[in-house]
């Protein structure tokens, strides 16, 4: 029976096949909505960034998808654990010597690569698309650009069998205290931007705020009253500000959204380096994401969280290595050319047409946003 249904799959004709992946598509739009309506207070979206920082290799739409329908399969009794621990593709998890407990995959967004040629890259108009196997003529340069995306599947490990998986060391905190040279890591960061690093003696200092950056005197401050911890999760908030923020953006971009998004890359980067951030609250999602004119609250939600990711991942590429991960299995080997095709594209995926690859951001491809 199994053999008939597989014939019958490969004897679908292309329209059947391109009907059948969109409305795979249209399923995951659906779980990614629910997912994004689902975040409805701070703690919620404390708990998604938090998580995503877990995962920095998939973007922030992709985590929200593997979350929800990791939280429906332990609802199901499917997992053993409310929350994923590790999750990589089919062959990735036979790399080491671990098959899938014949479940369902979660449904993740890939990007389609096109490569395209060109004689003069400076002209917009010169990209042509090259197809499958066609080669570049003389003289031509090659890029590669994102131009679709597919439904694609990876598994948590709890939904596989096989060799151990080894443990990663996380480090332990005792309270009050910060990870090791993040001070130092984030401080150079903050002068890298051309401000200068300043304490305070406490709140009423900087009108009653743990820091404060003056965009104007080019000056992040950050109170010298409180632990350590407390601390460098201000300097990292305050980082947060001077990557993203700026005073002449402040008519468009709304003050509660510049403070969720600047607090949350606090809270993924202490996340990241496994500091507990349960102490720190940020304001009711619906209210700020509301309060936009002309955005749907969804649409605000989706593209902060792209934001914060973005940001936070490249101070943390910045830091020193934590060792702590990713969010793939500890042990896979992603040092050839598909591996690094594969963050490449991720990443790329993740930016959609809004920020394409600055060799070929003049290609007019279309690209649907994911």
């Amino acid at each position: 029976m199994k053999a008939v249904v597989w014939v019958a799959r490969m004897r679908r004709s292309p329209a059947e096949a391109q009907a059948a992946r969109e409305a795979k598509l249209e399923l995951m739009a659906e779980k990614l909505q629910a997912a994004v309506e689902g975040l409805t207070t701070g703690e919620d979206w404390k708990r998604a960034i938090e998580f995503a920082a877990r995962f920095r290799a998939k973007s922030f739409r992709n985590t929200l998808l593997i979350f929800a329908q990791h939280a429906e399969a332990y609802e199901r009794g499917k997992v053993s654990e409310p929350v994923p621990t590790y999750v990589a593709g089919f062959k990735q998890w036979q790399q080491l010597d671990r098959s899938v407990a014949g479940q369902s995959g979660y449904m993740i967004y890939a990007p389609v690569m096109g490569r395209f040629a060109s004689k003069n890259p400076s002209d917009p108009m010169s990209w042509r698309r090259l197809t499958q196997r066609e080669k570049p003529a003389a003289g031509e340069v090659v890029r590669s650009k994102m131009v679709n995306v597919k439904p694609a599947y990876v598994w948590d490990v709890s939904q596989t069998t096989g060799a151990e998986i080894p443990e990663r060391p996380m480090p332990r905190l005792l309270e009050g205290e910060a990870p090791a040279g993040l001070w130092t890591g984030l401080a150079g960061q903050v002068t890298a931007e051309r401000f200068t690093l300043a304490d305070a003696a406490g709140a009423s200092a900087i009108m009653g705020a743990n820091g404060m950056t003056d965009y104007e005197s080019r000056v992040v401050t950050v109170r010298a009253d409180m632990d350590d911890a407390a601390r460098v999760k201000t300097l990292a908030h305050e980082l947060g500000h001077v990557r993203m923020h700026d005073p002449a953006e402040s008519v468009t971009h709304h003050r509660g959204i510049r403070e969720v998004e600047a607090e949350s890359v606090a809270m993924m980067i202490g996340a990241a380096h496994g500091m507990d951030t349960s102490d720190y609250t940020i304001p009711y999602v619906a209210s700020w994401a509301s309060s936009v004119a002309d955005k749907e609250p969804v649409d605000v939600v989706r593209e902060t969280g792209e934001r914060v990711r973005r940001v936070a991942l490249d101070i943390l590429d910045k830091l020193p290595d934590t060792g702590i991960g990713d969010g793939y299995p500890p042990g896979l080997d992603r040092s050839g050319p598909d591996a690094e095709r594969e963050t490449t594209t991720e990443r790329t995926a993740e930016l959609g047409a809004a920020a394409p690859m600055r060799s070929t951001a003049s290609v007019d491809v279309a690209v649907p946003a994911l």
